[in-house]
């Protein structure tokens, strides 16, 4: 009954099926995002985990400002992670991070964004902002995509992720309504592009009332009459385990299946519930599909030619996963009731997120679906419902993009074992199992 009064409550947008659009590459993302800041007449609210100081991030962060500079009353609000923006990249030598370009910024332009940091924990490694979404005037542009060189394929590679363009205002106002009032406002977030900042230790009382307050929070609206000819479009947002609407939707979703589930993660580490539901679809005959990256496609992965790092031994580890549930269902995998599919294209990441069940119901998230997701970060997603399949050719083509790079696994025996990894990665996992140090990393990274 508390699940179905939280669904009850949420708002429901009724979209014309030609006011949705999927954009099939990180370079058409790029190009549309660009573009759109450009063209931009009333708001631009972009939101990622970071903004970063690349030759990507400056290209947008300068669109913005120009953006601004030509018409200063464009209202334009900026949010990154807090911590990630005060760092360096993972294993690069200590830095100010990119918060220092923010403030370069705003030092040489006359008409300043706010580059908003948001503490959803006092440690990064609790809890970190990963929300999605970019409003630009009346369209939501949503993807798990961040802003830098690779995943907006400036360079040569390229960070494979999902993109979607959703044309209607009343969306577009919840969500950034949500962004002002339920996180800008807070005295626990600050503006990055300012030179004073408070420290973390000063905001920690703060950050503590935040999270409780971002627990509570839901995306505003009315619930609109949806027609037989329009989706549905429900935003929702979760943070922590407890009455996680985000959570417990996707759950519900696996668990009400009745044909077909497609599911999309980077990273397979499936929390528990999601596994169980997971299994259950498949023992009563729900064909199952599940697509993950290859490990040398993940974004933590090393060449084996490239220094050695620790963070680079979390492919391995997923991969570890991935062939215990492929062999622990290896007669499903025979008779087609599972299907695992490995995107892999030349030295490229994969990052993709997501649910498709039926057909009919699409849940366009930035959720990794994975237990740090589940219980630590801030997370929201899109609830796509087309009971009359109107965007069934849209979804099918978005589809077929993907599995292009994609193989089909018909054993477990396809996965590698830890006995055929790089010798220094095999020392590092056998002493993480040894010591049980596997069962916080899974749920943490």
């Amino acid at each position: 009954m508390l699940i179905r009064n939280l669904f009850g409550s949420l708002p429901t947008f009724a979209v014309e099926p030609d006011q949705f659009q999927v954009l099939q590459s990180a370079l058409s993302f790029r190009e549309y995002l660009l573009e759109a800041i450009h063209n931009a007449t009333s708001r631009i609210y972009l939101v990622a985990l970071y903004l970063e100081n690349d030759e990507a991030g400056r290209e947008v962060l300068t669109a913005a400002y120009e953006a601004k500079q030509r018409n200063p009353e464009l209202d334009i609000v900026i949010c990154v992670d807090w911590h990630r923006a005060q760092r360096g990249l993972i294993g690069a030598e200590k830095a100010k991070g990119n918060a220092a370009m923010y403030q370069a910024y705003a030092e040489k332009y006359e008409h300043a964004i706010p580059v908003y940091g948001v503490p959803v924990r006092n440690r990064e490694v609790f809890g970190v902002l990963h929300l999605k979404g970019f409003i630009i005037d009346d369209a939501v542009i949503y993807s798990g995509a961040s802003l830098n060189n690779v995943y907006l394929h400036y360079q040569d590679r390229y960070r494979f992720d999902r993109y979607h363009v959703i044309h209607n205002p009343s969306l577009a106002d919840s969500m950034a309504g949500f962004i002002r009032k339920e996180m800008i406002q807070n005295p626990a977030v600050n503006n990055l592009a300012e030179t004073d900042l408070p420290s973390t230790k000063e905001l920690k009382s703060a950050i503590r009332q935040f999270r409780i307050s971002l627990g509570k929070s839901s995306y505003g609206g009315e619930k609109q009459v949806v027609g037989d000819h329009q989706v549905a479009v429900t935003p929702m947002v979760g943070v922590g385990k407890r009455h996680n609407v985000l959570n417990q939707k996707i759950t519900a979703l696996l668990a009400d299946a009745k044909q077909e589930i497609v599911l999309c993660t980077p990273y397979f580490n499936l929390p528990k519930v999601v596994l169980r539901e997971v299994k259950r679809a498949i023992k009563r005959g729900v064909k199952v599909h599940v697509v993950v990256g290859d490990k040398t496609a993940n974004d933590f992965y090393i060449a084996p030619d490239q220094p050695f790092k620790a963070i680079g031994g979390l492919p391995y580890l997923y991969e570890m996963n991935l062939r215990k549930f492929a062999r622990a269902n290896e007669s499903h995998i025979a008779s087609g009731g599972l299907s695992i599919h490995l995107w892999k294209h030349d030295n490229n990441s994969y990052h993709l997120k997501g649910l498709w069940v039926d057909r009919r119901t699409m849940l366009l998230t930035g959720n990794n679906v994975n237990p740090r997701a589940w219980a630590l970060d801030l997370e929201n997603g899109l609830l796509i419902e087309d009971p009359n399949q109107h965007l069934l050719a849209k979804f099918t083509a978005e589809f077929d993009n993907i599995h292009k790079y994609t193989q089909r696994i018909s054993s477990y025996s396809q996965l590698e074992t830890i006995h055929d990894y790089p010798v220094k990665i095999q020392r590092l996992l056998k002493k993480v199992i040894r010591t049980r140090a596997d069962r916080l990393l899974k749920r943490i990274l």
